[in-house]
């Protein structure tokens, strides 16, 4: 059955697409060209199953290209969550509500999103190409769609000490959930897209994190929170527009998301704007973009809670750890009015490539909002069936911020180490009563000030043009506000992998 549902993602996606050529993996556009207008410039077609599997020929045919990523491994955390069927990270590599024991077991995903997709890029002739994508992102190890409103569902009436990893994400369990669009491209007028599409800020992170947005060693990588704008159902956009042009080393983007809610995006309304560019700096090149946005009555899903009680000790934690936690038997979903500004920076010279970036989150409530809504089918395409949703306004406004930097050095053409820090800062909510705020423990409430610190570091080996392997370990800690309702205060994840790219 699994099987079956890979083929049928391929299957659907050359319907929908007619034919393509494809990006090798689920990452935004690095600095430079528009990422479909390069497309065209591939390597040779492969003409054998050792070709496949040898060298870095592509799966071509007719012009259409199919293309995906294998990412599988394991791992050991000192305070994890078992793997949960959907989720599109598998694993709890990063600190959430429901780490608690340590545990060593299978580690999907871990560089990147596992996936199989299909894209086109087909000349029209004058410089103008049509141009599509689609991609279906899965775990490696059950074969299901990456689903982070399915993981919820599936933990719905589960203690946090007994469940498995969830959380909301921009992934919605749909056979396109990572991206599907189509439009045309100019090699002077850019690159114009309609569709479901990775969001500007998205782009931005996967272009400018050290890890590239890897799950397993960056927190912008394994949540959306940044990448979203502040919501992690707005690292894409179900229905939107998207434009980029590059002009000499200069480089400008929109994208404006359409139908609202009704068309299963992550919010009512949304547009985002982008400019940057490449600088010769003393010896190397430095790249520079800054992204900002604004969303109406975004998303965010989780679990409700009804009613708390003690709970029996889940294995693993010290006898009484947990204390009283919440039984689940509703999701929930806080709506918010988000502004936010992204600034970002690369510095590469000779085999360093240098990273910075920065985020602003400001969250404002929604002053539309539906109070409570039972039987709600489908929220971002989470198929809840009967599942009551609570629906709430966020309460009061509320400051976000994170920063992130970190260094990739080359010690040879395929082997590099890339070591990474981040940081998020939460402010006081504006009704908050600063008296019950904690600086550290699960006892402070989520409208309270609090931290979040994570570091990590990677040896990655392509020993061949498709394949690499690596292993790394990840460390967070969450405090105050960011701690609220977490059953651990620090998790230390180490992951080794192979990773397969066609």
């Amino acid at each position: 059955m699994k099987g079956f549902r890979l083929a049928a993602a391929s299957a659907a996606a050359t319907v929908l697409c007619g034919t393509g050529v494809a990006l090798a993996a689920d990452l935004g556009p690095a600095t430079g060209a528009p990422p479909l207008a390069a497309a065209v410039a591939a390597p040779a077609t492969c003409t054998s199953i050792f070709d496949f599997f040898a060298t870095s020929c592509q799966l071509t045919a007719y012009g259409i290209r199919v293309y995906g990523t294998l990412d599988v491994g394991i791992g050991y955390q000192t305070a994890g969550a078992p793997l949960d069927r959907f989720f599109p990270t598998g694993a709890s590599y990063f600190l959430q509500k429901m780490n608690r024991q340590a545990m060593f077991g299978l580690a999907p995903n871990g560089l990147s999103q596992s996936n199989l997709g299909v894209q086109i890029a087909e000349p029209l002739g004058g410089g103008w190409k049509f141009v599509g994508q689609i991609d279906a992102g899965f775990d490696p190890y059950t074969g299901e769609f990456a689903s982070g409103p399915g993981s919820l569902v599936d933990n719905i009436g589960k203690p946090t000490a007994f469940q498995s990893t969830n959380a909301d994400s921009g992934r919605n369990g749909t056979f396109y959930n990572g991206q599907g669009f189509a439009g045309f491209s100019h090699d002077v007028w850019g690159t114009v897209t309609v569709g479901r599409q990775n969001s500007l800020t998205l782009d931005g992170v996967n272009a400018y994190d050290p890890m590239g947005g890897a799950y397993a060693f960056s927190p912008i990588g394994f949540s959306g929170k940044v990448p979203g704008g502040g919501n992690t159902e707005d690292t894409r956009y179900n229905a939107s527009v998207k434009y980029r042009v590059n002009i000499a080393n200069y480089r400008l983007g929109a994208i404006v998301m359409f139908g609202g809610l009704s068309a299963g995006n992550g919010a009512d309304q949304a547009y985002e704007l982008t400019g940057g560019g490449d600088f010769h700096v003393g010896p190397g090149l430095l790249s520079v973009d800054v992204v900002g946005g604004m969303m109406k009555d975004a998303v965010n899903l989780g679990l409700g809670t009804d009613s708390l009680f003690p709970v029996p000790t889940a294995p693993g934690l010290p006898a009484g750890a947990g204390g009283s936690t919440g039984t689940n038997n509703a999701l929930s979903a806080t709506i918010s009015n988000n502004t936010n500004v992204m600034v970002l920076a690369k510095y590469i010279v000779d085999r360093w490539k240098l990273y910075a970036g920065y985020e602003w989150v400001h969250y404002a409530p929604s002053d539309d909002f539906s109070g409570f809504i039972n039987n709600v089918t489908v929220i971002d395409g989470a198929n809840t069936g009967f599942n009551p949703v609570t629906v709430f306004s966020n309460q009061s406004d509320q400051i976000f911020h994170v920063v992130w930097g970190g260094a990739r050095y080359s010690i040879t053409p395929t082997l590099d180490i890339v070591s990474a820090f981040y940081r998020y800062m939460q402010s006081n909510a504006a009704n908050a009563a600063t008296s019950g705020c904690f600086s550290r423990g699960p006892t402070a409430s989520g409208s309270c000030a609090g931290t979040m610190n994570a570091a990590s570091v990677v040896l990655d080996w392509q020993f061949a043009p498709k394949w690499d392997t690596y292993i790394g370990t990840f460390w967070s800690e969450t405090n105050g506000g960011l701690n609220s309702g977490f059953l651990a205060h620090d998790n230390i994840a180490t992951t080794a992998g192979v990773r397969f790219r066609f």
